[in-house]
């Protein structure tokens, strides 16, 4: 007690221990998987230390990183927020559309030699301005009409640069907006306006998408256009191949390698796995160290272990929600939610392709898949909730008067 009293006078490490304490558990986590399941990439280059200093630098900067920003008030949020979005995260956005594309997809910045992800800058940027907006414009049923077609308009013009190369990222970044309009108290038939127009909107792409001729989608593919991803789209929705009776006489193809492989990683794992270090399809799961890094968590640790990696995010979520709701000034609790939204969503989405329950959408696991920006933005995330937690106004509980107690049975003698 005295060494925690002591770090926190100095402010060393401030806010909310339990988040530090998640933050620090998906690092470790992380450093071990990832080495994990880069490890037969590294024998096979020669480098075996190559992905654990990658990858532990970047955890180290991250780590560094939530601490700085950690310290700082979270009310300079408010214009770092708005400031970025438009000045940075756009014409990043706009740059990332015209480069040359990685893994067909125009997704990233190639900067000496290393790449920046726009749409992650972006979406830690979109959640301040819109928990700012929503804070400040307000009446006396909540979010005023003018705070919604705000925000409504900047989601928009976000969405639609990132949709056309990132439609999984546009679709996460809608449903985490959504759900902070509505913690927000955003006008119902607003909500149910948007969410009937998006709903409507994927209904009759899904039927215009799914009727283009086969021929068609594959001239798409090999062009440069905005809709050179419809056929990935596509394919991932219609791919539903009928199994053998024998699973001998599967046949593992180029297109459902990952899925394949992802899926017989959890089903060998039994209920205590294979042990750290020990997965047998990392030799053969592409980015097994990125979007399908969970299923190597479970191969490995077993169904014990990824059920703890999800309380890990859900805990995250919990004291999110404690926190958001001491604060005494709505902007730090909406900014709260929604960083822990954007975080868990994603997770949730990550963990739903590793085990195929849904399409693969190549959305990284926060704070556990390698990468440099993903690492550095979700470290971010942390930081940020844990400003709000120790530097935002709490609300004052109220403590009802003491009575004084008369004693009736008391005489006056005169």
């Amino acid at each position: 007690m005295t060494l925690r009293k002591g770090f926190l006078k100095n402010g060393f490490i401030q806010g909310d221990l339990v988040v530090w304490m998640v933050f620090i558990l998906l690092c470790m986590v992380s450093i071990i998987e990832v080495y994990s399941a880069s490890s037969s990439m590294s024998y096979k280059r020669g480098q075996y230390w190559d992905p654990i200093i990658e990858h532990g630098t970047y955890v180290l900067v991250g780590i560094g990183i939530t601490w700085i920003i950690h310290l700082f008030p979270c009310n300079i949020f408010k214009a770092l927020s708005t400031f970025s979005l438009h000045l940075i995260a756009y014409p990043l956005l706009v740059f990332a559309l015209f480069s040359t594309a990685t893994n067909d997809a125009a997704r990233w910045i190639h900067i000496g030699g290393k790449t920046i992800q726009p749409s992650e800058i972006a979406k830690i940027c979109l959640v301040g301005f819109v928990a700012f907006i929503l804070a400040t414009l307000r009446d006396e049923k909540g979010a005023s009409p003018t705070a919604t077609k705000i925000v409504f308009l900047e989601v928009v013009f976000t969405l639609a640069l990132i949709v056309t190369e990132n439609a999984s990222t546009a679709a996460i970044i809608f449903v985490v907006m959504f759900l902070i309009c509505f913690i927000a108290q955003v006008r119902i038939k607003y909500l149910a306006w948007s969410g009937g127009l998006i709903a409507i909107g994927v209904a009759i792409g899904l039927s215009v998408a799914l009727s283009i001729p086969k021929t068609t989608l594959d001239k798409w593919s090999e062009s440069d256009g905005p809709l050179h991803r419809l056929p990935v789209w596509v394919g991932r929705i219609t791919d539903h191949e009928k199994l053998p009776d024998d699973p001998a006489d599967y046949k593992i193809t180029q297109k459902n390698v990952q899925t394949t492989h992802a899926r017989i990683a959890v089903a060998s794992c039994n209920v205590v796995g294979k042990g750290p270090g020990n997965s047998v399809q990392r030799d053969f799961l592409p980015l097994a160290f990125s979007d399908f890094i969970y299923a190597i968590i479970i191969e490995e640790g077993g169904i014990a272990s990824g059920a703890f990696v999800m309380f890990l995010y859900l805990l995250l979520m919990w004291r999110a929600m404690k926190i958001a709701s001491k604060c005494k000034a709505l902007f730090p609790a909406y900014l709260v939610m929604g960083l822990a939204l954007m975080m868990v969503v994603q997770a949730m989405v990550n963990m739903a392709v590793a085990v195929g329950v849904i399409p693969v959408t190549g959305q990284p696991l926060p704070l556990i898949s390698k990468g440099g920006t993903s690492t550095f933005v979700n470290c971010a995330y942390i930081g940020m909730i844990l400003s709000v937690s120790h530097t935002a106004k709490k609300k004052v509980k109220y403590k009802e008067p003491e009575l004084e107690i008369i004693d009736t049975t008391a005489r006056n003698d005169e």
